[in-house]
């Protein structure tokens, strides 16, 4: 079968981009040309001539600062004085009227970093590459073409006064399937995007996609409108095609008059974002006096507040203080940030009509952030009584029908016009959010075995549930399963109860059996303690955590309960957290949030873990963590508040992280049909849900006889001789590991179910790591191997719990047995000894050490003395041997031993590289400016080699 190759890709291309789309075709082999082209069109777009002079100090201008910090000089203007000594104000793109920049597509451009590289297609505006195209042909995987530019960023980008990291863009293709992305080198494969029509329709052909969104106008506006500088994590992101719309959508409607609107996109979609973008766009309108984006004050987390105020400084006022929001509106801030607690305050109270009276008249434009909530509508008709020119504008991912609305109102009556929708099936479909796996336990039942129903007038089933045995059974099953939820607690879970009665009992069952030993988990809660709280089982939708304690009226007990609840936490963490007041309680929950969303980071700590957050209603809705994957339910939910709780599970992360697990205790099955019926379209249920455990079975057994067509066994991998083959057992035993990944999260999972043994899957899997270890050692990027850019994901094989202690243990059963005059046990010493040969093949994280655990095994295990444990000569052998590689890096290097061992240790403490800086510090004969750069990632990289060796990985010895 013959494919279209990747020459005759790019050359489809180029010839689309120039011949119908009006780029400008320009031959640039190397930089040397890239530089001289940027001078001619810089002058063009700037209406000047540069001098040899004039251009070196742009050039320098330009060559500083990371991807991000080259964002903002993208955006800005350079001011140059000229050669007779007047300024010029340079401007690099044009961002307000985006269409009159200069637009060139260029092929092949060559560039020297660690290896000479060239770059497929480059899309240059004003002269720098702003849009970096790489095409694989059809037939070859997309992730290969993305591989290949994580590959650029490291090898070359930065190079040669690093023009390539102004690239706003990337775009990837093989011709029938194209994406896009922004320059973000931390990102997931996950995090890059189709694109799509206003409908969502996804436009994948490369064709296609090239007429709409590589139009010179449309490329150049979304970079300009709709890539976000992230302050906070210094990274560029761009719109998502169903965010891109329904921003233009809102700012059309501004425009058009002043009729309300609202965004209907499924939770977990970046709505937040998409808001956040929205007023961005609308404070640009002259004719708008202030935009008023309105959270919930459990929304208005740390992180969205620094993110407003970096946009617009002093927008966001994180305080109680009502006044200080009325001095924003009657005063010259364009942009607020504020709660719907304290916006309902200030309209509401005689006290601040006056300094409001300025403002009543002014046309204000109000975005809601989850307008889905109740309270929404009391502090809506104020907002319109009180507004005369107010504009409303609302973001749900879950809208109120008729069906599941408490009282008369509905999304519709409230902002009047859905202007764009984008469901959860176009979510799920798009990759963009994860599907369900859902399990029920625990159903009541009656003796006869049928269901009883729930919602019964008449059956006291309140009494059942809130039963200690029962709560007791509930704890006893998550303790047991929570790590294969969890995969081994490197995410973690929410419990949501019915009441804060419920959630005292959870807790201190919790705190009971960890007490007793019975499990190690890490459990904290938080809840409101006024008296009287209604049953939020009424009516099963989340009730609005209302964290305005001043306000709420004090149950002493409860309060005093969960004081004990939060000295737990302080003695867990080693924190000085407290509840005695609503600023302390308000700093409790924000610190709660932060703990669960900095697992998100790459430099997160084990030991900040926070394992299950107890809840009743808090967390529930507009809590976003990519960490969190598993949601226990033991409360009743109905429509939106049941899709709000689950989809605290579905954010995308990784290729470990395959579905959001939701485990019930009761049975919502009918409720949740009914919710994502209502959400999403009658067909979608399937879709939503993962499939059944046997579907899963059978598919894994299905790859099992695929991967057996390839390498009948394991020893027949050695076979396979061409990188054809060798990549066919590659992507065979990768889908095998991927659907066993998702098998392991069932509670219902035998592995003796599986067409493929342990052993035999731990073989294959040695032989999967010998060919990764193979393409992956370091070789020039010229004719690499077509298998070093497929994506092994080698996260879905790796077993923390098989470490160099569990090696260790089964080595002293060898040890024990070896010289036994029984044969019985001698064999059984054996075959412990070569089990751990054959983890030392098949252990991703082993495979650093195997070499010197072997060399311990052949030249040490015999001559252990009499009484010397085996632990305590690995222990010497281990730390002599960790000694000689650090004595042979300094030597080889010219290191200050004292100065390297400093940095390894605080490398230990921070998991951060050491500076440039401290490097070259400790280095004896300090290099040369030019020959720095890769003298300092050469010792940091042998420095993370001996920490991968001798450090991670070993177990509590």
């Amino acid at each position: 079968m013959s494919y279209q190759s990747e020459a005759q890709l790019e050359g489809d291309l180029v010839k689309r981009l120039t011949s119908g789309l009006g780029y400008a075709p320009v031959t640039l082999p190397d930089m040397a040309a890239m530089h001289a082209n940027l001078r001619s069109q810089l002058g063009k777009h700037n209406g000047v001539t540069l001098s040899d002079a004039e251009f070196a100090k742009v050039l320098n201008h330009l060559d500083k600062g990371n991807v991000f910090e080259r964002a903002k000089t993208l955006r800005g203007r350079m001011q140059l004085t000229r050669d007779d000594g007047t300024p010029l104000y340079l401007r690099f793109l044009n961002t307000q009227e985006w269409c009159q920049n200069e637009y060139q597509v260029t092929t092949q451009v060559t560039v020297t970093g660690h290896h000479k590289t060239r770059f497929d297609v480059t899309l240059l505006i004003n002269g720098l590459p702003l849009v970096q195209i790489e095409l694989k042909r059809r037939g070859i995987e997309l992730k290969e073409a993305f591989n290949q530019i994580n590959r650029y960023q490291r090898h070359s980008y930065w190079s040669e006064s690093g023009l390539f990291n102004y690239v706003q863009l990337f775009v990837i293709s093989n011709g029938v399937n194209t994406k896009y992305y922004a320059n973000n080198r931390n990102q997931d494969f996950k995090q890059t995007f189709f694109w799509a029509e206003e409908d969502n329709t996804l436009v994948t052909q490369l064709d296609a996609f090239a007429d709409v969104f590589l139009e010179k106008c449309h490329l150049s506006k979304m970079i300009s409108k709709y890539i976000v500088l992230h302050e906070s994590d210094k990274i560029l992101m761009v719109l998502r095609p169903y965010q891109y719309y329904a921003v233009e959508a809102i700012d059309k409607r501004v425009k058009e008059g002043r009729k309300n609107g609202y965004i209907w996109h499924t939770t977990g979609s970046g709505k937040t974002l998409t808001s956040f973008k929205a007023a961005q766009v609308l404070i640009e309108n002259p004719k708008v006096d202030k935009v008023v984006f309105v959270v919930d004050r459990a929304d208005l987390d740390y992180q969205t507040t620094k993110e407003f105020n970096f946009f617009s400084d002093g927008s966001v006022d994180g305080t109680d203080n009502t006044k200080a929001l009325v001095g924003q509106l009657g005063g010259d801030t364009k942009l607020i940030v504020t709660t719907i607690q304290k916006l309902n305050t200030a309209i509401s109270r005689a006290r601040y009509e006056g300094g409001l009276g300025d403002v009543k008249d002014q046309r204000v434009v109000f975005i809601f952030d989850e307008c889905h909530r109740s309270q929404f509508g009391d502090t809506h008709k104020r907002i319109v009584d009180f507004f005369s020119k107010a504009q409303m504008f609302g973001f749900t991912g879950t809208p109120i029908f008729a069906v599941n609305a408490v009282g008369k109102r509905t999304t519709k009556t409230l902002f009047e016009k859905c202007l764009h929708k984008y469901v959860i099936t176009d979510a799920i479909a798009d990759e963009n959010v994860l599907r369900f796996s859902v399990e029920y336990w625990g159903k009541l039942k009656r003796k006869d075995g049928s269901l009883i129903d729930e919602d019964v007038a008449g059956i006291n089933v309140q009494e059942f549930f809130n039963s200690p045995e029962r709560i007791d059974g509930v704890v006893d099953w998550i303790i047991q399963n929570h790590d294969s939820k969890t995969h081994n607690k490197q995410f973690s879970a929410m419990l949501c109860v019915s009441s804060v009665d419920a959630l005292i009992a959870y807790y201190e069952a919790f705190q009971r059996k960890k007490e007793a030993g019975e499990h190690h988990l890490r459990v904290a809660t938080i809840f409101t303690y006024g008296p009287n709280e209604a049953d939020p089982d009424a009516d099963g939708l989340i009730g609005d955590p209302d964290l305005n304690m001043a306000d709420v009226a004090v149950d002493v007990h409860k309060r005093d309960r969960l004081a004990a609840f939060v000295a737990d936490y302080n003695a867990m963490y080693q924190t000085k957290e407290t509840v005695k007041d609503g600023k302390g309680f308000y700093t409790y929950y924000n610190h709660l949030s932060k703990r669960l969303k900095d697992r998100d980071r790459k430099d997160a700590f084990d030991k900040d873990r926070l394992d299950i957050l107890l809840v009743v209603n808090m967390f529930l809705t507009g809590f976003d963590a990519k960490k969190l994957n598993t949601l226990y339910v033991d409360k009743n939910l109905k429509y939106h508040g049941l899709i709000q709780a689950f989809s605290r599970t579905n954010r995308i992360l990784g290729q470990v992280k395959s579905q959001g697990n939701i485990v019930c205790f009761r049975n919502l099955k009918p409720n949740t049909d009914q919710a994502i019926t209502l959400f999403s379209n009658k067909e979608a249920i399937e879709t939503i849900l993962m499939a059944p455990y046997g579907d899963y079975l059978d598919q894994f057994n299905e790859a099992v006889e695929a991967l057996r067509a390839i390498a009948p066994d394991p020893d027949s991998v050695n076979d396979l001789k061409s990188e054809d083959d060798q990549l066919a057992f590659v992507q065979a035993f990768r889908d095998l590991i991927r659907l066993r990944n998702v098998l392991t999260s069932f509670t219902e999972h035998d592995p003796s179910n599986l067409d493929l043994g342990v052993q035999e899957f731990e073989d294959y899997k040695g032989k999967y790591l010998d060919i990764h270890d193979k393409v992956k050692s370091d070789k020039p990027d010229e004719g690499a191997s077509i298998i070093d850019e497929v994506d092994f994901e080698l996260e879905l094989i790796q077993r923390d719990e098989v470490n160099v202690k569990y090696i260790l243990s089964l080595l002293s059963e060898a040890l024990i047995g070896q010289d036994s005059l029984d044969p019985k046990i001698r064999d059984a010493s054996q075959a412990k000894k070569k089990m751990v040969y054959d983890l030392l093949g098949s252990e991703r994280h082993l495979r650093s050490k195997r070499e010197l655990i072997e060399q311990f095994i052949d030249q040490h295990m015999a001559s252990i003395p009499a009484g010397q444990s085996v632990n305590d000569a690995f222990n010497g052998f281990w730390d002599a041997e960790k000694t000689k590689a650090i004595a042979d890096v300094c030597k080889t290097e010219g290191l200050d031993p004292a100065a390297f061992k400093a940095m390894i240790e605080q490398y230990h403490f921070s998991g951060k590289k050491p500076l440039q800086g401290a490097i070259v510090e400790a280095l004896a004969e300090k290099p040369k400016i030019l020959e720095r750069k890769s003298i300092v990632e050469r010792i940091g990289a042998r420095l993370l080699k001996l920490v991968s060796t001798f450090d991670e990985g070993i177990g509590s010895l």
